[in-house]
């Protein structure tokens, strides 16, 4: 395995509602930076009462050393698959933080400083299933976070879900990541690090 690229402590928060799989994607990427990648994470998660609707997220704590307290405090990147979601957790990124949205669902950004996909539009024509939402977002964040490879991911993708789904799934993340290539070139270059 290739060592990581040094990184200090680094909060993200992927955010949404209940059924778009917010808490899928957070043990996804929270294993591949973890195994895959070699990084110490920490993942923590919350949930609103309802099944489907609630507010959803998972809170990733990323860093090259062993981590102190496992909650974010303020965060560096802001993942946002819903308006609800971007309206509510804004606040809480850091002045040099990223934000990142799915444009099919957040139509009113609280900054002009942000990274959009229409991720949800994404998997509904080019994968067939609204559901695979969370994945097509995985892969647009492995392009933009410039610490994590595609490789990785997969392998993440591979570890963590049934094999029945698993080709969807892959299709869905290739999809997301061509996209965010295609559509936010300079993003990995955009990042500064403390």
């Amino acid at each position: 395995m290739k060592s990581p690229m040094q990184l200090n402590r680094f909060e993200i928060r992927l955010s949404g509602t209940g059924g778009q799989g917010v808490l899928t994607l957070g043990r996804i990427l929270g294993h591949g930076l973890a195994i895959e990648h070699g990084y110490y994470v920490t993942q923590t998660q919350s949930y609103g009462p309802e099944a489907r609707g609630g507010a959803s997220r998972a809170d990733l704590v990323v860093n090259s050393q062993p981590i102190n307290y496992p909650k974010p405090e303020q965060l560096d990147f802001l993942v946002a698959l819903s308006q609800e979601a971007c309206n509510r957790y804004f606040q809480r990124l850091k002045p040099t933080g990223r934000l990142f949205v799915d444009t099919t669902l957040v139509t009113q950004t609280p900054s002009n400083q942000f990274w959009g996909l229409p991720c949800t539009e994404i998997a509904r024509e080019k994968i067939g299933l609204v559901q695979a939402t969370n994945i097509v977002a995985l892969g647009a964040l492995t392009h933009v976070l410039p610490f994590a490879r595609p490789a990785a991911m997969k392998r993440s993708l591979e570890a963590n879900l049934p094999a029945k789904i698993l080709e969807l799934n892959l299709k869905a993340f290739t999809a997301g990541y061509n996209q965010a290539r295609k559509d936010i070139p300079d993003g990995p270059t955009q990042w500064t690090f403390s």
